[in-house]
């Protein structure tokens, strides 16, 4: 009942990103190459960090995420899901926050690394201070999820999985099918889905 509380009281600034929306920054696409992103990161943990440094032997998992989204707090129940999966299959993993105009309050650094707790993750949650990573992502909401394989190509975009609002009525987990098929060699049967969350709060040169 909280969760729906939050999400009506919020629902006015609540974006959902479609395809055709037309922006500024392109999402990218399905078998394209991640973009060249060497530069460093700040986790909350106080290590700098590149995106690149995290790719483990099945490939990276980057998720676009942050602190207060009502989709986020209805979706984050299946974080700890993705992280077992992700481990399970030898899929690096980083939380990305890139609210920059939310920076000097809920997405703050100090409010990031108490989330981070509360949440117990157990991946690097970064910094994007100035929505660098998410511009050239061309990420969209939080969340948004992007999957790479070993060599830094991206199989799967979009949503953790159909149902937001509660894990017991999911039907398609559609991140956990793209990761296991990912690492058995098949085809991942749905590799783009539609990204559902709060529009990123970017900074736009």
């Amino acid at each position: 009942m909280k969760k729906i509380i939050i999400f009506i009281m919020c629902l006015p600034f609540l974006v959902f990103a479609q395809n055709t929306e037309k922006t500024k920054f392109q999402t990218i696409s399905i078998n394209e190459k991640m973009p060249e992103v060497d530069f460093e990161l700040k986790s909350v943990n106080e290590q700098w960090i590149t995106i690149n440094s995290q790719t483990s032997d099945n490939g990276l998992l980057v998720i676009f995420t942050c602190n207060t989204c009502p989709f986020v707090v209805m979706w984050e129940d299946r974080y700890k899901l993705v992280e077992q999966i992700a481990e399970e299959n030898n899929i690096g993993l980083v939380y990305i926050n890139s609210n920059y105009k939310k920076r000097k309050s809920d997405d703050s650094f100090e409010r990031m690394q108490k989330h981070a707790k509360k949440m117990d993750y157990q991946f690097p949650y970064l910094l994007d201070e100035k929505s660098k990573l998410a511009n050239i992502f061309g990420a969209k909401t939080t969340p948004h999820i992007f999957l790479f394989d070993n060599k830094n190509t991206l199989v799967f975009k979009g949503a953790i999985d159909d149902n937001y609002k509660e894990i017991k009525k999911v039907e398609k987990f559609y991140l956990k099918d793209a990761i296991k098929q990912l690492v058995s060699g098949s085809e991942i049967t749905v590799s783009e889905t539609k990204a559902v969350g709060c529009s990123i709060k970017r900074y736009v040169p």
